[in-house]
């Protein structure tokens, strides 16, 4: 319900706070006292069409607040949500609208800026208006079925419907989907075909780019060292690797220099007899060819050396050409198919699905076709159930709103629900129905829709009728009647303020009132009235106590001279409230 409404400088209001409590709140003043600014000022809040002229002259920009606590499960939750507000249960709702001079206006939820339709459908889930010149809600043939159904419907039926759309719905998107991956596959069978036998060859396997990646890198390094390690070894034996023999290489070479030296070295005979001559002791070249004979024995360490490592070397050109040739073949085929390497194992399982599919696809579509017109089925069949029960409901609204309408001087009025088929493309979850409140005020007049048959006060006694009969099916909180005993007197006055009375026991209402009867039904009293001080004019809100109040009907009952006897009036008609 609303709880609280503050007014900063819109028209001839500077600074005004309101606090609202539950039941049935009447505002009363004489007429041009600002009741209406009041009306316009919460409108501006909810989400009403922002104008320049609401601004107090004099000001910079006005604005209003409306706070709102909101029943436990209040749909405006759901709102909040796609509005991305946060909004803790049970936690306060504000809504702010701020407008400057230039008519241009901000919005803001719970201090969170927000758009104006957002703003609007907030609004419009927790206050509904009834007025003169404006009615929302119950006119509104949108919310006509949702209002029947609460009124007399089962709820498990309206359940039952909406999950056997949904069920339908479900069968028909399915057997779509079907359909379109046949006739996709058909298209491009030939494709098909041809790729899934491509890339079955290729077997492409999860893994396999990464496998023969490092194995081709650890193949190339591996070849890289046997060709140093040959290279080595020629260059210490070239004759034997078939390089140019002209080079005998660093052995050969050793083993020349060594006879070359040896014969610097002078001998001394052996004596008599003796068949070699002996070196003579202290021979200068000795170091040299101790050093040749040590290169000698370095030379041959270093060629077995290189033997064991070009034996222990790793090289398969075979095998990495292989691991190149398997590596290029899957990278051609993730370019050729516009994927991944990796992807190409799922990419070759979806083809095939869907080549399968045209084997398999046709007795696929006929068990969908069948489970969609099974679901079809059912749903008719809740759809009609619905249907019968919306009429029976109809029937019984009719009678209970034609009850109401008499005591509200309405009683040549008939008031009619219509509920007729829709076309199939207009099914959904709420049924196969399209309910609409229809309205004659006169006899022999058609039946048309709220709106447009009714006069303002027609319609709004009209509105509380049916207020009265649906109070316990609205979601919305808070009720806004403006002047709905405009035109009225006496007993349908009286009328009127009874059936407020009634609503108000179950949701807030607020309702601008010229009548003494109704205003004696209020559970609270706020007096509208201007002022003038310093040469200028403002509306000022009066919370009444009881003497108070007492004395404002007495003033609704007796005009400008408040007489004992309205005094008198007054009080009985507040003992009678």
């Amino acid at each position: 319900m609303l709880t609280a409404l503050a007014i900063r400088d819109v028209v001839l209001i500077e600074r005004l706070d309101l606090g609202f409590g539950p039941g049935l709140t009447v505002l009363t003043g004489e007429t041009g006292a600002g009741k209406s600014i009041l009306l316009d000022s919460l409108g501006l809040a909810l989400g009403a069409r922002a104008e320049a002229g609401l601004v107090r002259a004099g000001a910079a920009q006005a604005s209003v607040t409306a706070c709102f606590a909101p029943p436990a499960g209040h749909p405006v939750a759901v709102l909040l949500g796609e509005g991305g507000i946060a909004a803790e249960p049970g936690e306060d709702i504000v809504l702010r609208r701020v407008v400057g001079g230039d008519g241009r206006s901000r919005a803001f939820v719970n201090d969170q800026p927000v758009g104006v339709a957002l703003l609007r459908r907030i609004g419009a889930a927790l206050v509904e208006v009834q007025g003169q010149h404006e009615q929302m809600g119950l006119a509104d043939p949108a919310s006509h079925a949702a209002l029947l159904d609460a009124f007399g419907v089962p709820p498990p039926l309206r359940a039952e419907v909406a999950a056997a759309w949904a069920a339908w719905r479900g069968a028909r998107d399915a057997l779509g989907r079907a359909r379109e991956a046949i006739a996709a596959a058909r298209r491009d069978e030939e494709w098909l075909t041809h790729a899934v036998s491509e890339l079955a060859g290729l077997a492409p396997q999860p893994g396999e780019e990464e496998a023969l990646a490092g194995e081709r890198q650890r193949l190339q390094q591996a070849e890289r060292r046997a060709e140093a390690i040959a290279a080595a070894a020629a260059e210490l034996s070239p004759g034997s690797h078939g390089r140019d023999r002209r080079n005998p290489g660093p052995g050969a070479a050793l083993r020349a220099a060594a006879r070359a030296l040896q014969r610097l070295i002078p001998t001394t005979p052996r004596g008599e007899g003796a068949r070699e001559a002996a070196p003579a002791p202290g021979n200068p070249v000795d170091p040299a060819l101790a050093a040749l004979e040590r290169a000698e024995e370095a030379l041959a360490e270093a060629e077995t050396l290189l033997s064991r490592l070009a034996a222990e070397a790793e090289s398969d050109p075979r095998r990495l050409e292989q691991a190149e040739e398997r590596l290029f073949a899957l990278r051609a085929a993730a370019r050729k198919h516009a994927v991944a390497v990796a992807e190409l194992p799922g990419l070759l399982d979806t083809l095939s699905a869907r080549l399968a599919a045209l084997q398999t696809g046709e007795a696929e579509v006929a068990a969908l076709e069948t489970a969609a017109a099974a679901a079809r089925t059912r749903y008719e069949a809740a759809a009609g159930a619905l249907s019968a029960a919306r009429a029976a409901a109809a029937r019984k609204l009719d009678r209970a709103v034609g009850r109401e309408l008499p005591p509200l001087r309405l009683e040549k009025a008939r008031f009619h629900v219509e509920a007729t088929p829709l076309a199939e493309a207009d099914w959904g979850p709420g049924g196969a129905d399209a309910v609409r409140f229809l309205i004659a005020t006169n006899p022999g007049q058609e039946l048309g829709s709220l709106a447009r048959v009714a006069s303002g006060g027609e319609l709004s006694r009209l509105m509380l009728a049916l207020k009265v009969v649906l109070a316990a099916g609205s979601p919305v909180p808070t009720l806004v009647f403006d002047e709905v005993d405009a035109g009225i007197g006496g007993a349908t006055a009286a009328s009127v303020g009874e059936r407020l009375a009634r609503v108000a026991e179950g949701v807030q209402v607020l309702v601008v009132t010229h009548s003494p009867q109704v205003a004696a039904r209020g559970a609270a009293h706020l007096r509208v009235a201007k002022a003038s001080a310093a040469g200028r004019t403002a509306t000022l809100v009066e919370a009444l106590d009881p003497a108070a109040r007492r004395e404002e009907i007495a003033r609704m009952l007796a005009g400008e001279t408040v007489t004992q006897a309205a005094r008198a009036a007054a009080a009985e008609l507040l003992g009678a409230g």
